[in-house]
């Protein structure tokens, strides 16, 4: 991966994607921050989508890791593995956050994966890892193995330390020192 594109996608999520409020809000991990990263809206222009994946791509393919389906937990996942799939030719797929209750009854969608698919994980914004956590759970019950995670912004430690127990290796293209942000759950009361 170029540092280039990495930089360039730094700016983006920068400028576009971190909003300081002032006052906390709620996270989707129960926490609560200042700082909100809205990485939909970051990357809402096609071409700064298509940077993102293919800064991502790199990213992976640098590290030696070998991938063919690409996907993640619903609504954080669906452009960038989209996106990274047109970009890196991989299949995709996305995981609902609970079963649709009619039809095939499926939580992944899109490309059929299954023994012998090596997944690379999306996430966008995380803060403790649930939602990708959640996600690593529907594709290991599908028997389809999981090379490596990524997400775009990374709002703490937990996700990381989450990874390595699971010996997946784990790549934020942005960490909460990147983005210029206290990691979540060290903001003071004054900052909080």
């Amino acid at each position: 991966m170029s540092t280039d594109a990495r930089m360039k996608l730094l700016q983006i999520l920068r400028t576009q994607g971190l909003t300081e409020l002032p006052e906390p809000v709620q996270l989707a991990s129960g926490n609560y921050s200042r700082y909100f990263i809205d990485g939909k809206v970051a990357l809402g222009a096609g071409d700064d989508l298509r940077l993102a994946a293919e800064a991502i791509t790199g990213r992976v393919t640098d590290a030696g890791v070998e991938f063919d389906s690409v996907g993640g937990l619903t609504l954080g996942a669906d452009a960038l593995c989209a996106a990274i799939a047109v970009v890196s030719g991989a299949n995709w797929f996305i995981v609902r956050k609970e079963a649709k209750g009619r039809g095939t009854n499926r939580l992944v969608e899109g490309t059929r994966i299954g023994e012998g698919h090596r997944v690379l994980l999306i996430d966008d914004v995380v803060t403790t890892g649930g939602s990708i956590l959640k996600a690593y759970e529907s594709v290991q019950a599908t028997g389809a193995q999981v090379v490596a995670a990524v997400t775009l912004a990374d709002r703490g430690d937990d996700a990381r330390r989450s990874f390595d127990k699971l010996g997946v290796p784990y790549f934020p293209m942005a960490t909460y020192e990147d983005m210029g942000i206290p990691a979540i759950g060290t903001e003071t009361a004054s900052s909080a």
